[in-house]
């Protein structure tokens, strides 16, 4: 199978998703449409392209053998081929598109400035976990000067 068609999909659908998250107005329909069709539509690639390969339905683009968790060299094994790296960076897309809107939907309840979250935001989607470690030191004070950690 060839997996660029997908990993250039995948990738296409979270970047419209993550221009909408930082620089649209956060209408409760662009913020569903985020949810369930950015999040949502990743989360059912991921699942569909795991379950695939791991069963030997769709395969993985070379010789990765089968799907072994248990150990390093099945994971490397795993992450050499194309639809294992797809399938892998889906999963990233999709949770760092997941931590992205939690961080926008949190920064707007916490009345923190959007010009702030912007960087907060490319930080999560370009370093999923770096920018997720910001926003909870940003979070922080706001949380305290509502007198509630939520």
């Amino acid at each position: 199978m060839d997996w660029n068609p997908v990993f250039g999909a995948v990738n296409m659908l979270a970047l419209i998703a993550w221009i909408g998250l930082i620089f649209l107005p956060r209408w409760p329909a662009l913020l569903s449409a985020v949810l369930y069709v950015g999040v949502g539509l990743l989360c059912l690639i991921y699942s569909v392209g795991l379950i695939g390969i791991a069963t030997g339905m769709i395969s993985p683009g070379s010789d990765a053998g089968s799907l072994d968790i248990s150990s390093i060299e099945g994971v490397r094994a795993f992450f050499a081929s194309d639809g294992g790296l797809t399938v892998g960076w889906t999963h990233y897309l999709a949770f760092d598109l997941f931590v992205g809107l939690w961080i926008a939907r949190d920064g707007d309840a916490k009345g923190v400035n959007r010009f702030i979250q912007a960087p907060i935001l490319f930080a999560t989607l370009m370093a999923g976990p770096l920018g997720l470690l910001i926003w909870l030191i940003v979070r922080e004070p706001a949380a305290r000067a509502q007198g509630r950690f939520r």
